[in-house]
């Protein structure tokens, strides 16, 4: 049977050469009507949470978040549909402004009526198969009528590749994200069933990732920008990151989140089951991206205090000296 246009198992690729913003804002907007035709994802007055890669206050050039062009794309679509859109991330680093004004939109945003939030506010919640402990979430995010996930294609030291699900664990705030690494990192398993059922309790509307420029070899952050062109959406996380895994040539079940993902029967992670609608890609399927070396996914207790220090030094910096400039310590 041939999947709907806005079921589950499809996957819409839109082309998009580069983040000129007429380019984007046709994307986005064709790719949206591919996934949701009849405009019933969004309601009327819906409180919108958008849900970017904001990892680190760097520039568009470094790759290391999502593209402007998409967050600004995005919002105006949803303001477009009847939403109320809210830009909301807890970063890795610094700030969601400062790495909003690193990427040049945050004054825009202002300008347009468009609310920023941190993710903070932790609530303490219970999510299945994550034994022993109750993971934060953001009340911020369990609050939101919808969320868009706003992910951006990249490589990653520590689960090979980073697409959909991964993204969502920006909801648990700032500081605490390396504690886990250290308290579920010693199994890739574990770790991975805890992202995915931190994705399962928000469940995003849809998920859009920039792939327009990912980011290869040491990501998350260190990586180098890699054109791909395209931007690629769906319902289903796991179909998404199976065709972003097709989109960069990787097998897909070499990636622990999508090992678990079947493992554990979450999400459609069978090719044959994808339909793929919008345009051709063969054409864009890149055979030589570099993968991250891999390094351990669990953090050791010294890393984890060295970087909620780091965290910490930089929130004073900034609110002693008015900048948004990251320090080595």
């Amino acid at each position: 049977m041939t999947a709907a246009p806005n079921s589950p198992q499809t996957v819409a690729v839109v082309r998009c050469p580069n983040y000129v913003p007429e380019r984007v804002r046709f994307a986005v907007g064709r790719l949206w009507d591919l996934l949701d035709p009849n405009h019933s994802l969004i309601r009327r007055g819906d409180r919108v949470l958008i849900k970017p890669n904001c990892i680190v206050p760097r520039p568009p050039s470094a790759a290391a978040q999502t593209d402007p062009t998409v967050i600004l794309g995005i919002a105006e679509l949803v303001r477009d549909l009847g939403g109320r859109p809210v830009v909301a991330d807890s970063t890795a680093w610094g700030t969601i402004r400062a790495c909003l004004e690193a990427l040049g939109i945050l004054d825009e945003l202002k300008r347009r009526g468009i609310e920023v939030r941190t993710l903070n506010h932790p609530q303490a919640i219970r999510l299945p198969g994550v034994s022993g402990f109750r993971v934060p979430i953001s009340r911020v995010a369990l609050e939101a009528d919808r969320i868009i996930n706003l992910p951006k294609l990249k490589s990653h030291q520590q689960l090979g590749a980073t697409f959909a699900v991964k993204n969502m664990f920006g909801v648990v705030p700032g500081k605490r994200k390396p504690l886990w690494h250290y308290l579920k990192g010693a199994r890739h398993e574990d770790f991975c069933r805890m992202l995915i059922e931190i994705f399962r309790k928000l469940n995003p509307a849809v998920n859009i990732i920039d792939a327009v420029v990912g980011m290869e070899g040491p990501g998350p952050i260190n990586g180098r920008p890699r054109p791909l062109g395209a931007i690629i959406g769906g319902i289903d996380p796991i179909a998404c990151e199976m065709i972003c895994c097709e989109l960069i040539g990787f097998d897909p079940f070499t990636l622990p989140i999508l090992h678990t993902a079947r493992s554990i029967g979450f999400g459609c992670s069978e090719r044959n089951d994808i339909e793929v609608v919008g345009d051709r890609y063969d054409d864009l399927i890149c055979h030589d991206f570099q993968p991250a070396v891999q390094t351990p996914l669990r953090f050791s207790l010294p890393r984890v205090c060295k970087s909620i220090a780091k965290q910490t030094a930089y929130i004073l910096q900034k609110r002693l000296l008015g900048t948004n400039k990251m320090v080595e310590y």
